[in-house]
């Protein structure tokens, strides 16, 4: 688990895991875009497959995630090299996991409840919802990587 801990690859002062999850969680609404161009194309069968491909490898990235604050100090460890005030980055932060739990939550009821939404053609509403939370906490996940090791 050391290499977690060394330093990053995109020139701040983050350790590694945090450069590697902010790459993915910036790559995120884009691999979402591409399975939603499968339903776009009609071919629901790779539309289905790509989504919940992304649902759980999200979900790995998570646990990393957190393994990886918990294991190097939380945020208040991270917080330490970091130049902006402390409670402008906190709300920053429960902004982010607010919007990322919403996210969470819309996007497993939109996995698990596909059957069900088409008929009532709520799932392009649902799906909506969870792409555009997706986009946000990819922008607020951003935002927090910068408040804590850039600025």
């Amino acid at each position: 688990m050391d290499y977690m801990f060394e330093v990053g690859f995109l020139g701040t002062r983050a350790p590694f895991f945090m450069d590697f999850i902010t790459i993915i969680v910036a790559i995120l609404p884009l691999l979402m875009m591409g399975a939603i161009s499968f339903a776009i194309a009609k071919k629901y069968k790779y539309h289905a497959i790509a989504q919940r491909v992304l649902f759980i490898v999200s979900t790995i990235v998570l646990i990393y995630f957190e393994v990886g604050v918990r294991v190097g100090g939380g945020f208040q460890g991270f917080m330490e090299g970091s130049s902006v005030s402390y409670s402008y980055a906190l709300i920053v932060l429960i902004l982010h996991i607010a919007i990322s739990i919403f996210t969470l939550f819309v996007w497993v009821l939109t996995l698990t409840r596909t059957k069900k939404h088409l008929r009532e053609n709520t799932h392009k509403k649902m799906a909506r919802i969870t792409f555009i939370g997706v986009l946000l906490t990819s922008l607020s996940g951003i935002w927090v990587y910068l408040l804590l090791f850039v600025f």
